[in-house]
């Protein structure tokens, strides 16, 4: 019965053991392998997070009968490491086409799409670029390279010319966002414009991000064991700090909140380091008194949700972060949670403008904070419980299956008819 599936060759970069491809590679999959699919899984496993969790990945793949084949991530030294791994994928997928040849190559970011793009060039397989943002931009924007740099300066260069290729010879391009969509068709460099593109956002498991399993008493609970009093105003952050996330600016307009609701309080869902969010709240005047900050497992984090009234992301509105498509605002929506937010971050204040889900801040400033306060503080008390709804029509992983797979069909007729 497998056998007459279309088999479909995936290529991570991301470890399945990581949270990010179990959420945004598994859960697809796993619900793709239902239809007329088989998947043959490759992707880099980082040493302990591979030792912590590759049984509970097997499971998962050996119940939706995805072949996954682990590979080792090298991180050390730097871009030699990922020539080796490379060189690692173009490997095994060579032998894998030779065991089980494959009708698409899909390939997840940019590094496995440096191999998709040869295997498409010279066995001639349909290859799908899942591009997930701009790559190469997003380290320069993160100050993760440095173009002062002159070796940094190449691999930009090289990935940038890459990049050309991969949007010029794609059979079909994945974009997390409208607004990434139209960057890309309004380059002029690239062949075959307007070339083809399904815009397929981070998707949330709505299923789990929601209200409906989290009863009175649990809520009851874990307000007493966090010190929270019913009369308070709770505004959540949920996720890692750092690169991309404005900590800084979210206490600012936390500030302002506390000002406007004296009975507010911050809640930090992360893993991060609670003594440096402290620290930078502390700078800015604010009492620790009013933080709280808790790690939490994946599972339990709707029920922290769950106790806040709002929910806050600033993330640095630069031109890479035009492609991405933070899962945040689909668990917040999820969860029927109005939130505030700044533009200039993929399709964020769109659906914000079509949902009515919150609130969008242009310009960091106090003025700008405090309007976005005053107005969040009104959108509480009124009626909002079309949010979750309308997180469906957006963010649902079967919404996004549904995408990949008419991707799919669309190749396939491609195939049949050349």
């Amino acid at each position: 019965m497998q056998q007459n599936k279309t088999h479909v060759l995936y290529l991570s970069y991301d470890g399945m053991t990581d949270p990010l491809g179990q959420s945004q590679v598994l859960a697809y999959l796993e619900r793709l392998s239902n239809l007329n699919y088989r998947f043959t899984l490759i992707s880099f496993e980082k040493t302990e997070r591979f030792e912590n969790g590759k049984k509970s990945v097997e499971e998962r793949c050996q119940k939706s009968n995805i072949k996954w084949l682990p590979q080792r991530y090298t991180k050390k030294p730097p871009i030699l490491s990922t020539i080796y791994d490379i060189f690692t994928l173009e490997q095994k997928v060579l032998d894998v086409l030779k065991k089980d040849s494959f009708e698409i190559i899909h390939c997840r970011s940019y590094i496995t799409a440096i191999v998709g793009l040869q295997f498409k060039r010279n066995y001639g397989v349909k290859f799908v670029f899942d591009m997930r943002g701009f790559y190469a931009d997003e380290r320069v924007d993160g100050n993760i390279w440095r173009l002062s740099n002159p070796i940094y300066k190449a691999v930009y260069l090289f990935l940038k010319r890459k990049e050309r290729q991969f949007l010029s010879e794609a059979d079909y391009v994945i974009s997390l966002t409208d607004a990434g969509e139209k960057i890309i068709h309004s380059w002029k460099n690239i062949s075959n414009q307007p070339i083809p593109i399904q815009v397929i956002p981070c998707c949330a498991n709505l299923e789990m991000f929601s209200n409906a399993g989290i009863d009175e008493k649990q809520k009851i609970e874990l307000k007493k064991s966090l010190q929270i009093s019913e009369s308070s105003f709770v505004l959540s952050y949920l996720g890692s700090i750092g690169t991309w996330y404005m900590l800084e600016e979210m206490l600012d307009c936390f500030k302002v909140l506390k000002e406007e609701n004296p009975q507010s309080i911050f809640l930090f869902i992360t893993n991060e380091s609670s003594e440096y969010i402290v620290e930078k709240a502390k700078a800015k005047g604010i009492a620790v008194s009013d933080l709280r900050i808790v790690s939490s497992p994946h599972n339990l984090v709707p029920l922290h949700l769950s106790i806040s009234d709002a929910g806050i992301f600033f993330i640095k509105p630069v031109f890479s972060k035009q492609a991405s498509s933070p899962t945040k605002q689909a668990e917040l929506m999820g969860m029927n949670l109005l939130h505030i937010c700044n533009s200039g971050v993929g399709d964020v204040d769109a659906i914000v403008a079509q949902t009515n889900c919150g609130v969008v801040v242009e310009k960091f400033s106090t003025e700008d904070y405090r309007s976005a306060v005053k107005k969040l503080l009104v959108k509480t008390t009124q009626q909002h419980e079309t949010i979750r709804e309308q997180a469906f029509e957006i963010y649902s992983l079967q919404k996004g299956v549904e995408r990949y797979a008419e991707v799919y069909e669309k190749l396939l007729a491609m195939k049949t008819t050349s």
